[in-house]
């Protein structure tokens, strides 16, 4: 099941994503899971926290993926 985080913008960075959505408690949680090489990008390792999301793109973290929906 993939949850679909709606924004406003034309992207979102990922680490941003990664707290917004509720995957990570803290910024600082986002960071160095990205860092880890832990976060999946449309399926792929993604180490880059300033890596712009726009619509349709997923992030999955800790068997948890969500999707940019951009309004």
């Amino acid at each position: 099941m993939c949850e679909k985080i709606k924004i406003d913008t034309e992207f979102i960075k990922l680490q941003d994503l990664l707290k917004y959505s509720g995957l990570t408690s803290t910024g600082g949680e986002a960071k160095i899971a990205v860092q880890k090489g832990e976060v999946l990008v449309n399926g792929e390792v993604c180490t880059m926290r300033g890596k712009k999301m726009r619509s349709g793109d997923k992030a999955t973290y800790n068997n948890k993926t969500v999707e940019v929906l951009v309004l």
